[in-house]
């Protein structure tokens, strides 16, 4: 299993100065955090958010840049805020009236929740699809990324980010856990709605290209994993909320078993043994039980188990 740190982007050496006022004290938890950052912007995290000693790989510490040897040790130093930059306002495709565009029309379809909404109109979608395939990045379809795999259209997105957010548990996502991180899209928004994301993917090529295509937002609180997906990520479980971009034929007991208490897990499944998938929501109450809801018919790749490095299978 790899872990792949994403590096800070804001040299050392710059100032704090120009903070976000969205981190100013007082700003509402659930708003996410504005990106990109005013130049030399940092944001100050909570201690008890410091993951980095956790992210292990057969043993060895796996260190950001700008971590120290001590906390390569077990040390344990406030690291600087997750931050990110993405597309300027520019033109074309990268204009940001495109994304602005494709949130009004889902909040005309019945998406409500604004933190969302926000992070979704931020993140460019269509630098993370083929360059033939831009000009529909803001439409509401999926989209092929390879492999025989897709990137969800955004309805389905906002959707179960919105069921992800609004667990007993509140909004405020702590530590969330991705199954499936295809072309690294969703990954950048959970970047933005939670303090920690952990993104795991089976495929080698398509965890190769979600670098790259996540590679200009470098958010530090964004860890790409290589490995099987249907085992979760025990390393840095529990999860407040887990979210999966393929659909099996039940939930596997690994992510039931990672699932903090007041969190919740979104999944499509295959609903009474035939080719009909549903949207499966899951929460831990605070006695340990499991209470499971289903939702709407969706559409997903197939839920796969072990890693592939050639692609196939």
């Amino acid at each position: 299993m790899t872990l792949d740190p994403l590096d800070p982007v804001v040299p050392p050496g710059l100032s704090a100065e120009g903070a976000d006022p969205a981190d100013a004290p007082g700003r509402d938890p659930d708003r996410p955090r504005r990106f990109p950052l005013k130049l030399g912007a940092t944001v100050p995290v909570p201690r008890r958010l410091v993951g980095a000693p956790a992210l292990l790989s057969s043993g060895s510490p796996v260190v950001a840049a700008g971590v120290s040897e001590a906390a390569a040790r077990g040390a344990r130093p406030v690291p600087e805020a997750p931050r990110a930059v993405v597309a300027s306002p520019g033109v074309g495709m990268d204009s940001r009236a495109f994304r602005l565009r494709m949130v009004e029309r889902l909040r005309r379809d019945g998406c409500v929740d604004e933190g969302v909404l926000e992070a979704m109109g931020v993140v460019p979608r269509h630098q993370f699809v083929d360059a033939g395939l831009a000009g529909q990045a803001y439409e509401d379809t999926s989209l092929p990324i390879g492999l025989g795999q897709t990137i969800s259209k955004p309805t389905v997105v906002a959707r179960m980010l919105s069921l992800l957010r609004h667990r007993p548990g509140g909004t405020q996502l702590s530590r969330v856990l991705e199954i499936g991180t295809g072309c690294g899209y969703q990954a950048a928004l959970l970047s933005m709605l939670a303090r920690q994301a952990y993104s795991v993917e089976r495929l080698r090529a398509l965890y190769d290209r979600a670098r790259d295509h996540l590679a200009p937002i470098r958010a530090d609180n964004l860890r790409l994993i290589y490995g099987d997906g249907r085992l979760g990520h025990p390393p840095n479980a529990p999860y407040d909320g887990i979210i999966a971009a393929a659909c099996g034929e039940a939930l596997p007991p690994a992510w039931l078993e990672q699932l903090a208490v007041g969190g919740r897990l979104v999944a499509p499944v295959h609903e009474g043994g035939g080719n009909h998938q549903v949207l499966m929501v899951v929460d831990r109450l605070a006695d340990g039980r499991l209470v499971h809801t289903v939702h709407e018919g969706v559409r997903f790749v197939p839920l796969e188990s072990g890693t592939s490095e050639s692609g196939q299978g």
